[in-house]
């Protein structure tokens, strides 16, 4: 029986599927061998998915919606799982919690004795409670809206995966518009951080990553003022994409940013301390918070830390500005890059902070990033680590691993890159 490329593609989802419920059964030991070896074996299985997209030879619409489905089994397990040890979805759920109750998130702390009346069980075992609430804005008021429907952590994370399910429909609509095929929508869906950071942990970043799409597309469309409005909300819930504001000059008008601009610091209204932009504990984060970070570490030897964030923001601006100059053409790389080069020098670069970049991977020249959202599973094992009592650290040897496949990927594609021109002259010759 001849492998064709649609049966080699329902052979890597069907490894998957296994490797990933298999994954989802070991939630609760996060970082565990038991958790890392399968869930390692499902990003090789997407890496050679990837790589079967190469050259976009097109699927056919069948193989596609078999891919959507195998991708819906394997979240099924993880959306019916409790977090695990990775615990930020008990912040949310406080976070829209004490706002129902008329309280500011970014004022008060959940280890407040005056507050303890305030706690669920589920809120009980949240991360940092002698910290207010970093999270912008835009994240707050999500909290409060799907708390207001069915306060739960389980709420919360059918919420995300609901977004999860609106990128999927972006995508399919964006690809079918750009003339591209549709089976890339899979490289976004069967991407391993999906199923443990949206349906399993639960992060709020996925909402602000639909946001982000929702721009791209809008924009792509000529709709500014519907781009330059969901950029705008998509940095009201993480900062992170505010570095690829140069690719939007000229290509918003100037009434629609200032329309945005409005609307971002109209979210902000409800949580004014005395007429203070509230900021809670973000300068704590910047201050504090360290996690697999071998840039801001070495930089931070020699300046202090704010100036180190402010360098990783603007290495963030400087490509964003350098791929607006280079091309007038509207990339997805574009949108890729410039994040990745900022989460590059970050203080702290979680998994799920990767889920930003996961839309925008399409091409042989994000390569790098392609790899490193599953190199970056090794890290996984610092929660085992942290399980045994051992410091919360990330192993030298694993970002070792994880960074230096990032580096080989891109000297190769430097390589050929360099080779192409010379090899294309000798064939010619």
């Amino acid at each position: 029986m001849k492998l064709t490329p649609s049966r080699r593609l329902y052979g890597l989802g069907a490894i998957l599927l296994v490797a990933l419920t298999i994954c989802s059964r070991k939630f609760s030991s996060m970082g565990a061998p038991s958790f890392i070896i399968p869930l390692a074996v499902a990003g090789i299985a997407y890496l050679l998915t990837i790589r079967a997209f190469f050259p976009d030879s097109g699927f056919p619409r069948r193989v596609i919606v078999i891919g959507l489905v195998l991708a819906a089994l394997w979240h099924l397990p993880f959306l019916l799982t409790s977090p695990g040890s990775d615990d930020d979805i008990h912040r949310y759920v406080w976070d829209g919690r004490v706002q129902r109750f008329g309280y500011n998130p970014y004022i008060v702390v959940p280890s407040d004795p005056a507050l303890s009346g305030l706690h669920t069980p589920e809120t009980r075992t949240l991360n940092n409670p002698d910290l207010p609430s970093p999270y912008p804005a835009g994240a707050q008021l999500f909290f409060r809206a799907v708390t207001a429907i069915h306060e739960s952590v389980f709420a919360l994370k059918v919420a995300f995966v609901v977004c999860e399910l609106a990128i999927v429909l972006v995508l399919l609509d964006s690809l079918h518009n750009s003339g591209q095929g549709a089976h890339w929508v899979l490289a976004f869906a069967w991407n391993p951080l999906l199923a443990t950071e949206v349906a399993g942990s639960g992060h709020v970043d996925i909402v602000g990553v639909l946001l982000l799409l929702v721009s791209f597309a809008a924009l792509g469309r000529r709709w500014r003022t519907v781009a330059a409005l969901a950029f705008g909300l998509a940095v009201a819930v993480k900062f992170l994409p505010v570095v690829l504001l140069p690719l939007y000059w000229r290509r918003v008008r100037m009434r629609d940013a200032a329309l945005a601009a409005a609307v971002v610091g109209l979210l902000y209204v409800p949580f004014f301390n005395h007429g203070r932009i509230p900021i809670g504990s973000l300068g704590t984060y910047v201050q504090s918070f360290r996690f697999n970070d071998p840039v801001f570490a070495t930089l931070e030897r020699v300046v202090a830390p704010q100036l180190v964030v402010g360098v990783a923001v603007l290495v963030g601006f400087l490509t964003a500005i350098w791929l607006r100059r280079k091309s007038a053409a509207w990339s997805l790389d574009a949108f890729a890059w410039p994040m990745a080069a900022s989460l590059l020098c970050a203080p702290v670069v979680y998994p799920w902070y990767l889920l930003w970049l996961l839309p925008f991977l399409r091409s042989a020249t994000t390569g790098p990033i392609i790899i490193w959202t599953v190199s970056i599973i090794p890290a996984y094992y610092v929660w085992h680590l942290r399980a045994l009592g051992r410091p919360w650290l990330v192993p030298g040897w694993i970002m070792l691993l994880e960074y230096g496949s990032v580096a080989a990927a891109g000297a190769i594609i430097a390589f050929r890159r360099f080779r192409g021109p010379a090899v294309t002259r000798s064939s010619t010759d």
